[in-house]
């Protein structure tokens, strides 16, 4: 795609204004729009000017000054802007360089892709996430000094506080899913299938194909919608995208949707499981005859993952809130093993299909929490290391690993068990997310600090409501 194709397109759908779409370092989606006159072809080099010193994690007020470079090759009419708009997707960029700014996420993930067909082993990194997430009728929360809570309420959880369920009776009818029994019901048991289908037909619009959406496990409005799989980069934006449309959806249906990983206690957590592959042209290099149908290249890039996996995870699992999912003994991926079928494994090889083009590994420590242009960029690096360093990932874990004795699980490698423990393991392990220059020592060293001072920090500082429980007459 080029300038003058976009510029047809958004004459073509009568578009009054243009929102270019950047990415801050925790991940959220920012935007600045401008009248659509003031969009030409030579923005897409020029870009437009703005101040980057309020963005998350970004510039010191110094050297705030910035341009936001249009990508003409991603473009789209906003569904829920009241008039109509072309969405595009921007790079930051240094106007004194010229080159792509140290801390936009987007970037990185552009630098993994050269990276990649620099190695000349392959020349293709395909990515497919499952983003699980909640939808819940009404969510309440606050955090001042002398008060702190959270109130959620859904239709369909047996917990509801009464909010009408059936428009035509104005009363609930007593279709409730049970604790951890929320896989695949149909309606009205689930009551969301009409919202997942309006998701997924506004995707569509915006050129996402979604495979499939069903309801998932836990209790209360937790969903899963899978899109198909593209590029590193393609699918980073595409999961940029898939969370706005997810939102601003459930926002009109008068509900909010969450991709926090763990909003309840005692029911299953949202994960992110990363389907990847590499490729040469139209060759699937994961494809063999070794186990699970893997080639020698799939296990070294295991071997990378496993090695890698916590230092991984301080961008994959990047929030205090993942590794209240992350728990071991209650299902969670925190196990550092492989398997072709055991989905207590960290890594599983999908066994639907035996056709090589569909050979891939899932990564599933991950949550939709993350920041997707890093956490791939991170996952990527990690199994090229492997490969390259011929890193043996041992032998597969075919058992349950929650039947196994603790003295049969004491050689089994786990997950640190904090965000803490995963930025520690982050700063004693990240050379190999130097290659290339895809991550700087900069970049590094600013996640890291954002995390402590932003987030770990002032939630250690605060009192906890539990803690009342617990410890009020001591």
């Amino acid at each position: 795609m080029n300038p003058k194709t976009v510029l047809k397109y958004a004459s073509d759908q009568g578009a009054k204004f243009v929102s270019v779409r950047f990415t801050d370092l925790p991940g959220s989606w920012q935007h600045l729009t401008f009248p659509i006159g003031e969009l030409g072809e030579e923005t897409f080099e020029e870009g437009f000017g703005f101040d980057g010193s309020s963005i998350r994690g970004w510039a010191a007020i110094h050297e705030s000054d910035m341009l936001l470079v249009p990508d003409a090759s991603r473009y789209w009419i906003d569904p829920f802007a009241e008039q109509p708009t072309l969405c595009l997707i921007g790079n930051a960029v240094d106007p004194i360089t010229k080159e792509g700014y140290a801390f936009d996420p987007r970037s990185v993930a552009v630098r993994a892709e050269s990276y990649l067909k620099f190695t000349g082993l392959a020349d293709t990194a395909y990515f497919g996430p499952e983003a699980e997430f909640f939808v819940f009728d009404s969510v309440k929360f606050n955090n001042e000094p002398q008060s702190a809570g959270f109130t959620i309420d859904s239709d369909e959880a047996h917990w509801n506080s009464g909010r009408n369920a059936n428009e035509f009776s104005g009363s609930n009818l007593g279709y409730r899913i049970r604790a951890k029994e929320g896989y695949v019901p149909c309606p009205p048991t689930d009551s969301l299938s009409d919202l997942r289908s309006e998701i997924s037909l506004t995707l569509g619009k915006c050129g996402i194909n979604v495979e499939c959406h069903h309801h998932e496990v836990a209790t209360a409005g937790q969903c899963e919608i899978d899109f198909r799989y593209s590029t590193l980069l393609g699918t980073a934006d595409n999961l940029q995208m898939f969370k706005y449309v997810v939102r601003n959806t459930a926002y009109q249906y008068g509900k909010a949707a969450t991709f926090m990983p763990k909003p309840l206690y005692g029911d299953n957590g949202s994960g992110m499981h990363c389907h990847q592959s590499l490729w040469k042209g139209d060759k699937p290099l994961f494809a063999g005859d070794g186990y699970a149908g893997l080639s020698e290249m799939a296990r070294y890039y295991i071997g990378g993952l496993l090695k890698h996996a916590a230092a991984v995870v301080a961008f994959a699992a990047p929030t205090t809130n993942s590794y209240k999912r992350l728990v071991p003994g209650f299902e969670a991926p925190v196990n550092l093993a492989y398997s072709a079928r055991n989905r207590s494994a960290a890594i599983r090889i999908p066994m639907f299909s035996t056709k090589p083009k569909l050979k891939r590994l899932e990564f599933r420590p991950p949550d939709p929490s993350c920041n997707a242009y890093l956490a791939f960029s991170a996952m990527l690096l990690a199994g090229l290391d492997g490969v390259q360093n011929r890193i043996d990932p041992g032998e597969p874990l075919e058992k349950d690993i929650y039947d196994l004795s603790p003295e049969e699980l004491k050689d089994v490698p786990t997950l640190p068990g904090s965000l803490d423990d995963s930025l520690k393991a982050l700063e004693a392990d990240h050379d190999f997310l130097l290659k290339g220059d895809v991550f700087s020592p900069q970049l590094i060293e600013r996640w890291i600090t954002y995390k402590r001072e932003k987030e770990i920090q002032p939630l250690r500082m605060r009192p906890h409501p539990f803690e009342f429980g617990m410890y009020f007459d001591i």
